[in-house]
Formats: structure tokens, C-alpha cells, sequence
């Protein structure tokens, strides 16, 4: 048995195949980046519960030692401490830094 296909036919054909191939990347892209968008989100999500739980955590000691008077240097290192942490992040996070790399041949400073 012989397939007799015109040459119409057989363009069709790889139209088709084409149309389908794209439709396919196209979706698995769009799947790609919502998986990447759902992961940004629960990353989030996740460092927004850990900041919210030690900052619970450092403000219920304060809170006791405070509400305990007796030990002063107790109190001064309850609440530097966190101070010290906080004031180094701050610092490094809002210092800015830049980075040169290995200079060519010929390149200038």
C-alpha cells in the first residue's frame, strides 16, 4: 500500500506539526515562570515568618527583663544586643560597595 500525499498536503502537515511544537514551548515557559513566581513568593513568605518569629522572640525577653527589674546589666545587654544586630545589617545592607574586575590589556582605569 503507497501513501500518494500532494505537496499541499505535506506543507500542511508540517504547519501542523510546527503550530504544535510552538503551542508547546509557549506553555511550558508560562509554566516555568509560575513555578519560578510561586517559588519567589513562598521564599517570601517563609523569610517574612522567620523575621516575624525572632522578632516575637527577641521582644518577649526584653519584655520579661523589663518587667523584672533588678539586674541592670542584664537590661543593657537585652536590649543592645539586639541593637548591635540590627545596627550591623542596616550598615551592610545599605553601604555601598562596588566591584572591579581584573582589568584587560590595554583597558584603563
Amino acid at each position: 500500500m503507497t501513501i500518494n500525499l500532494t505537496p499541499t498536503q505535506i506543507l500542511a502537515a508540517v504547519g501542523v506539526v510546527v503550530v504544535l511544537l510552538w503551542v508547546w514551548r509557549a506553555s511550558a515557559r508560562r509554566a516555568k515562570a509560575a513555578a519560578s513566581a510561586a517559588r519567589a513568593g513562598a521564599r517570601l513568605l517563609s523569610l517574612t515568618g522567620r523575621v516575624l518569629l525572632m522578632a516575637g522572640a527577641i521582644v518577649g525577653v526584653q519584655w520579661v527583663v523589663i518587667t523584672h527589674p533588678g539586674d541592670t546589666t542584664l537590661l543593657l545587654v537585652v536590649l543592645g544586643l539586639p541593637a548591635l544586630f540590627a545596627a550591623y545589617t542596616l550598615t551592610k545592607a545599605l553601604t555601598i560597595t562596588t566591584h572591579e574586575g581584573p582589568r584587560g590589556r590595554g583597558e584603563r582605569r
